[in-house]
């Protein structure tokens, strides 16, 4: 029987208040976030870094001084494993982080131990942007040619518009949507990590995709006349973003008095950006603004129709070994680059 590595990619987050500095340098020395050359960017990732321990240590000391992340997707891991395997394959389920431990360097190591016939890459981003998933394949391509590891790759770029992803966010939504809005003034919000409108102009798809994503779901929900809108959060730096941001969203809602449920429309794991942001500042922002009532859906995490969704996807690319949604065709339209269908 074919042995199968799975790989699932995530950005991981400091495991305690100390690794919080080490993990940003991580984070802004990458080339994909910050595109100068290379002794500028170690400049600016230091000063970046130095100015934005103290904040973010604030940050993960209000939820246990640690980024639950790393245990999120462990459990989710865990449940596409058992998922593999009930199904036939032979599979063992590697968890790579971008920025924190397990990193790439380790888990290229662990596969080449494990020595699979085939490999295939997926990042727990739905959505595709050359910042999240760009980022650890190129890492990981660069580190596979280091430590020499051969065995034939797939990688399964995004999936946001997949089925049953779009089926597990719409049950979530429904769970909560029918009775918090029984005075009829109910608004969703999809809120999704932002980026530097820079980066879109770049080609990036990242931002036509979650809009996408945000479609199939009102589509599935099929609720009349649904009042709903598309935002980024988690603004950093003198940049303009992409809009319009939650923040101006929730301010918004409060000045039409308009309750909001916010569903974390990119985030399939639970972290700073959920559990702080959205769940604490956010909360709070809307209570000062005048909100009526702030929901927020948990994001799916071990959902089993989601783990169920990247079991499928997992042995169509094994089956056909197309990427892109596991489709094999492209997805996105032509002006936006880079598309790994086309670099591979």
């Amino acid at each position: 029987m074919t042995k199968t590595a799975v790989v699932v990619f995530n950005l991981g987050g400091p495991d305690s208040l100390e690794s919080v500095e080490p993990f940003l340098y991580n984070l802004f020395s990458d080339p994909a976030i910050i595109a100068v050359p290379g002794w500028l960017r170690a400049f600016i990732a230091k000063t970046i870094t130095r100015k934005r321990t103290p904040v973010a240590q604030k940050i993960y000391a209000q939820i246990g001084g640690k980024s639950p992340i790393l245990e999120e997707t462990k459990k989710q891991a865990e449940a596409l494993e058992d998922t593999l395997k009930a199904s036939g394959m032979e599979a063992r389920v590697f968890i790579c982080m971008r920025y924190w431990h397990p990193m790439t360097e380790e888990i290229v190591a662990q596969v080449s131990d494990y020595a699979p016939d085939k490999i295939i890459l997926l990042p727990l981003y739905p959505q595709f942007s050359t910042t999240t998933t760009g980022s650890s394949f190129a890492a990981w391509e660069r580190e596979t040619i280091r430590q020499g590891v051969a065995a034939p790759t797939a990688r399964l770029c995004c999936y946001p518009m997949e089925k049953h992803f779009i089926s597990a966010q719409v049950r979530a939504i429904q769970e909560k949507y029918f009775s918090a809005s029984a005075d009829g003034r109910m608004r969703i919000l999809f809120s999704a990590h932002g980026l530097p409108e820079k980066i879109i102009r770049k080609g990036d798809p990242y931002q036509w995709q979650v809009e996408k994503t945000a479609q199939a779901i009102v589509a599935l929900l099929g609720i009349p006349d649904l009042d709903y809108g598309v935002c980024y959060q988690s603004r950093v730096g003198p940049m303009k973003w992409i809009g319009p941001s939650t923040e101006e969203e929730i301010l918004r809602a409060g000045k039409e008095k308009k309750s909001l449920m916010i569903v974390p429309i990119a985030f399939v794991s639970e972290h700073s950006e959920t559990l702080v942001e959205l769940d604490i500042e956010y909360r709070e922002l809307a209570r000062s603004s005048g909100v009526p009532a702030y929901h927020r859906i948990p994001a799916l995490g071990a959902d089993e129709e989601y783990i169920a969704a990247l079991a499928d996807m997992c042995i169509q690319v094994a089956q056909t070994g197309k990427t892109c949604s596991s489709t094999g065709a492209r997805l996105c339209p032509k002006e936006f680059q880079p598309c790994p269908t086309t670099l591979l």
